[in-house]
């Protein structure tokens, strides 16, 4: 029996197909284009906003992973989020399928982002926030029943070389690269941790593959150094032998933006993550499993290179 994932062509399915090579070259790979990471992998090609597409894509796995990124959208979640998910649900069961969701920090109340860890209470100030709590209050239900076996992997905002939707690379590098200031929501000199994508996807692969791992809440590991906006802004523009020019972007003018750039307007109900220190804790991943975050250097450096090629 193999291993599926739900969502395999971006900036977390890419590195976790790498990954769960180490475990079993039975993989399958399902999104609308999926395209081979291994010589072995199965392509599933499916849009699974299609419902009756979730069940065979998911048929004869052991394991499946969902990292799949919807449209970030509000109305776009609240539509697809929950009616995918509970498809999903259903579909682990009835194929006997372990399920790992791979989640973010939007659900944790507003107090809880200078320090988030797996206990932080559950009060999402933002209307996508309310959604990711839904789901996870789906997957818990259905593993508290003991119907489902399931575990969540939760991520703080990532950065990688296989992700061109981070802040940091849309903000900052892209800006940077084409001789524009670096794009800065809330105070720069605020700590933001990061999640290194091929992190998190070697933590993803290494629950998803540990039978006592399930049945539990997981931070991937992130960031230890307490590292500020202004400083990652610092370590791109010196991989790129340039200044770190700031031009820091309120509210009102988000709005504005959004007007051109319609995801932007997303992003006003998601800007107290960064008016207050962001410090997302891993360390019960890191004394469980030994092992820890890539530096913000390297992390950077290798970032940046991947933008350059």
């Amino acid at each position: 029996m193999g291993q599926t994932i739900l969502g395999s062509g971006g900036g977390i399915g890419v590195p976790l197909a790498r990954e769960l090579k180490n475990y079993t070259d039975q993989i399958r790979l399902v999104s609308r284009n999926p395209k081979k990471v291994n010589d072995t992998d199965e392509l599933f090609p499916a849009d699974v906003n299609d419902l009756s597409l979730v069940d065979r894509s998911i048929a004869g796995s052991e394991v499946v992973y969902v990292t799949i990124g919807f449209q970030y959208n509000l109305k776009v979640w609240q539509k697809t989020w929950p009616s995918f998910m509970q498809e999903v649900i259903n579909s682990c069961i009835r194929n006997n399928a372990k399920l790992v969701f791979f989640d973010n920090v939007y659900m944790y109340e507003k107090p809880s982002i200078p320090f988030m860890t797996e206990t932080s209470p559950i009060n999402p100030p933002s209307e996508k926030g309310k959604v990711r709590q839904q789901i996870r209050e789906m997957i818990l239900k259905e593993a508290e029943k003991g119907k489902l076996t399931a575990l969540i992997a939760r991520s703080a905002d990532f950065y990688g070389p296989e992700n061109k939707n981070s802040s940091l690379t849309i903000m900052v590098a892209d800006n940077l690269m084409k001789g524009k200031k670096a794009q800065v929501f809330g105070n720069p000199d605020k700590i933001h941790t990061y999640t290194y994508t091929p992190d998190a996807a070697k933590a993803t692969a290494v629950l998803g593959n540990t039978h006592d791992a399930y049945n539990q809440e997981w931070h991937v590991p992130t960031t230890k150094e307490k590292v500020t906006v202004r400083r990652w802004i610092e370590l791109i523009a010196k991989e790129l032998d340039t200044e770190p020019k700031i031009q820091n972007v309120p509210a009102w003018m988000i709005n504005i933006l959004g007007v051109f750039v319609p995801i932007m307007r997303e992003f006003p109900e998601m800007i107290y993550q960064y008016e207050q220190d962001y410090i997302f804790d891993s360390s019960k991943f890191e004394k469980r499993f030994g092992i820890t975050s890539t530096s913000p250097e390297e992390g950077i450096k290798r970032l940046v290179e991947s933008l350059k090629e």
